[in-house]
């Protein structure tokens, strides 16, 4: 059996993205407010963001294929799990993956003369192989979310804004914290949705260690922390407070996910938590320019 173009497209797990897109604009949006935005520095940081993210998305789907972990799915399609993929296929599609941000991130730094930045990156693809990858992987110890929190808010917002400003602002801080709350919040609903079948591989998510109710209780606070940034915020910029709009999208998820709702009707919150977050992304990011 062979996987389509489009079954790869769906192994790349693709309504994650806004987890890669989202911190880059606001990044950018921080690095406007100080009249150092760079259009080419922007791009080049975005394309790291994406290719980091289907990276790590696919050596997800290799590694917990070749452990037995995605034997009974809940969720989207698996490469490996399916059987669709060899597992050295998508293994070297991951590696094709973060070869490519290798390549962004060094003419990034070429051009920007940050060469000290090779580190973070380097440190960035190493989180994205062991999340699930390695002897011992961190994303089965229940680390998955503060990674996510350091990586696509703090890492990505700060670092977008870094290269194109040279410096870090408190906006840049307060939309890393915002991003980063947001991702982890993704990856909360994520995990909850797979606590029956995690318990039973014995996946030690953080979700699994907390349980079901206090992972609730754990989502709902971190989709609280952008909001109560933006009010933060609005001291200095007012026009922030446009992003209490997103609230509008990310309502419905709280509403599922303090019902108690579990396995495959999880799936939505996952979903408006992404679109969520891309839509406080783009308001911030504007706001931060204009303001």
């Amino acid at each position: 059996m062979v996987a389509t173009a489009a079954q790869w497209v769906q192994g790349a797990r693709v309504r994650t993205l806004p987890n890669s897109v989202a911190p880059v604009i606001v990044g950018a949006g921080a690095a406007g407010a100080v009249e150092r935005f760079n259009w080419w520095a922007s791009l080049l940081a975005l394309v790291v963001a994406l290719a980091l993210q289907v990276g790590v998305n696919y050596a997800n789907d290799y590694s917990d294929g070749v452990r037995g972990t995605d034997a009974e799915r809940v969720g989207p399609l698996r490469l490996v799990g399916s059987g669709l993929v060899t597992p050295s296929a998508v293994k070297r599609a991951a590696f094709t993956c973060f070869a490519v941000a290798c390549a962004a991130g060094l003419v990034l730094v070429a051009l920007t003369g940050l060469w000290w930045m090779v580190a973070i990156g380097a440190v960035s693809v190493a989180g994205a192989w062991f999340y699930t990858g390695g002897s011992r992987p961190y994303g089965y110890s229940g680390w998955g979310e503060a990674a996510v929190f350091v990586f696509f808010g703090l890492v990505a917002v700060l670092g977008t804004q870094y290269v194109q400003a040279e410096r870090v602002t408190w906006l840049g801080v307060a939309g890393a914290v915002a991003l980063g709350a947001f991702s982890a919040a993704v990856l909360v609903a994520n995990n909850l949705r797979d606590v029956p079948t995690d318990r039973t591989t014995g996946k030690r998510t953080l979700a699994v260690r907390l349980g079901e109710e206090r992972t609730r209780v754990l989502y709902v606070a971190l989709v609280s922390v952008p909001f109560a940034v933006a009010a933060l915020a609005a001291v200095a910029t007012p026009w922030v407070l446009v992003t209490l709009a997103a609230a509008v999208l990310v309502a419905p998820g709280v509403r599922i996910v303090l019902a108690g709702r579990e396995g495959p009707a999880l799936i939505p919150v996952i979903q408006s938590t992404g679109l969520a977050m891309l839509a406080w992304a783009l308001l911030a990011g504007t706001t931060f320019w204009l303001g």
